[in-house]
């Protein structure tokens, strides 16, 4: 069952408590109910629209990671709509637990979120798909799409990864963003009542002094509990946006544990979830693992492949382009990057990414 609405009018248990005005275009935004799976019932918001004049051959799909929300794209899909020269089809979700969707009632984990998406994408019945994909929307979608791997086309990476994260150079355990004070350890220094702040404000942190980050930490945590709970001074739209899809404590606790999941990114692990006791997302790597090359690789699709990163980042390192590289051959001499650019390249770079997908998709 999908939902129509209008802007403002929210058809979920969101904590956000107005939509910006750019979220999706009028009437154009919808909330599909999840059939089966343990969020069954829930409602997972999505938009859906055709750009351009014609009927459209290929299909645009958004995957969003954490701390996002589908909102992220903004600035890409906006160049992208402006600059496309033939029609296409238009996709982007909101995972449980971020953006205009139900809120998380466990600590939910890609292998989750995948599930949920393939729903969405056999209830859409998406085809002829330019999938991109952005943190862990990486395994999300790409473990979602290889269910389903003949509707893929083309995939555009934006830093992200669904291999073993190596043990070398940058680490989110080690490194990221400085040596000891890494970013799986933020979820046990940030207080639940403050991660959506300060979520909303490393989305936009870009890597001139990352010891700054860590110095200036208590002085906005402090400017956060004396205000409106911003941490930055004239808070953006999005900015606030994405601190209140983390009201929730609920969402707040789902998004931690998705950084706290960074050091075993890619190698799976067994952790103890508070509601669902032991979980192993060993499986749901190997099966990403196992059939990406099998069936999107030259001797399979031999789909188009883009990347475009933001080289301040464990994800954009030369280890993990050389493992998608193996995986996808045709992805070499395709992969442009940004050295001084971070990791949620979406809000820096978007007009190479939007131009990455009309060079993929054909959209010139």
């Amino acid at each position: 069952m999908s939902e129509k609405s209008n802007l403002n009018s929210i058809q979920s248990n969101s904590p956000v408590s107005s939509v910006p005005p750019d979220y999706y275009p009028q009437g154009r935004g919808f909330w599909y109910e999840l059939a089966e799976g343990m969020d069954a019932g829930k409602k997972m918001f999505y938009r859906d629209s055709n750009q351009g004049t014609g009927e459209p051959e290929s299909t645009i799909v958004f995957v969003h990671g954490n701390p996002e929300s589908s909102y992220t794209y903004r600035e890409v899909i906006k160049y992208l709509i402006k600059t496309a020269k033939k029609p296409f089809r238009l996709v982007a979700m909101d995972h449980i637990g971020f953006g205009l969707s139900d809120q998380a009632s466990y600590e939910m984990v890609c292998q989750d979120h995948a599930d949920n998406l393939l729903q969405l994408i056999n209830h859409l019945d998406l085809r002829n798909v330019t999938i991109i994909i952005h943190d862990w929307g990486g395994p999300i979608g790409i473990g979602a799409f290889l269910k389903v791997p003949d509707r893929v086309r083309n995939l555009i990476i934006l830093n992200s990864t669904v291999f073993p994260m190596p043990k070398t150079g940058l680490r989110y355990d080690k490194n990221y963003p400085i040596k000891g004070f890494p970013w799986a350890k933020f979820p046990k220094v940030i207080p639940n009542n403050f991660w959506g702040a300060f979520a909303s404000f490393a989305i936009f942190y870009n890597p001139d002094d990352p010891q700054e980050l860590v110095e200036n930490l208590p002085n906005m945590l402090t400017l956060a509990r004396e205000g409106d709970g911003a941490i930055v001074e004239n808070e953006t739209i999005a900015q606030k946006f994405f601190r209140e899809q983390f009201s929730s404590e609920k969402n707040v606790m789902s998004s931690k544990r998705l950084v706290l999941q960074t050091p075993v990114w890619g190698h799976g692990n067994v952790y103890k979830e508070p509601e669902l006791g032991e979980r192993d997302t060993t499986p749901f790597y190997r099966f990403i693992q196992d059939n990406i090359s099998k069936y999107w690789g030259p001797d399979g699709q031999n789909i188009g492949a883009r990347a475009v990163l933001g080289k301040w980042d464990p994800s954009a390192k030369d280890e993990v382009i050389q493992q998608w590289i193996e995986n996808l051959p045709q992805l070499e001499g395709h992969v442009k990057e940004f050295e001084k650019a971070g990791h949620f390249i979406e809000e820096i770079e978007p007009e190479a990414i939007a131009n990455a997908i009309i060079d993929v998709a054909g959209l010139k």
